[in-house]
């Protein structure tokens, strides 16, 4: 059990630390490549490449004819088919519906009810609750006064000259 107590104790605290080394490196090794100037390389002497022979012509060839191609047959015509009348359907007359009679119920009488008399209570007597005393606050004394301090500034860093040449490559295509 003391061993988990040790990782979950540490663990937190070795993360922030890799944390701000890895944050530390990061930041010097900017202010190292900002502050070293660029090597001057060399220009490289222009090649000249030698003239390129002319493209062999491709040699034309002649145009070859196809066969006429012989005429589809037709598709001879369907006759269209007649279908007979049918004859008219008869009316069909149906008797007249009779509705159903539902007797007729008498409706219910209900008893009047007496209204329910409830007796008036008195109101109950209070007494009356003494006020209680707030005892008074003990005055504070005045809140001493500091001198303003000076705003601390950010240090400032170098600006970079605007006519930077990237590196030219020494290998060539």
């Amino acid at each position: 059990m003391a061993s988990l107590r040790f990782l979950a104790f540490f663990s937190p605290l070795l993360l922030i630390i890799t944390l701000s080394l890895v944050d530390n490196t990061s930041r010097t090794e900017a202010r190292r490549i900002l502050e070293t100037a660029l090597p001057k390389v060399p220009a490289l002497p222009k090649t000249e490449l030698p003239e390129l022979p002319p493209l062999p012509k491709v040699p034309e060839h002649p145009k070859t004819e196809l066969p006429e191609q012989p005429p589809l047959p037709k598709v001879p015509e369907l006759p269209k088919t007649e279908f007979p009348e049918l004859p008219p359907l008869p009316k069909v007359e149906l008797p007249p519906s009779q509705k159903p009679e539902f007797p007729v119920l008498p409706k219910p009488e209900l008893p009047e009810l007496p209204k329910p008399e409830f007796p008036v209570l008195p109101k109950p007597e209070l007494p009356e609750l003494p006020k209680p005393e707030v005892p008074k606050i003990p005055e504070l004394p005045p809140f001493p006064h500091f001198p303003e301090l000076p705003k601390p500034t950010l240090p400032t860093l170098p600006t970079l000259p605007k006519n930077i040449k990237p590196p030219q490559s020494t290998t060539s295509p």
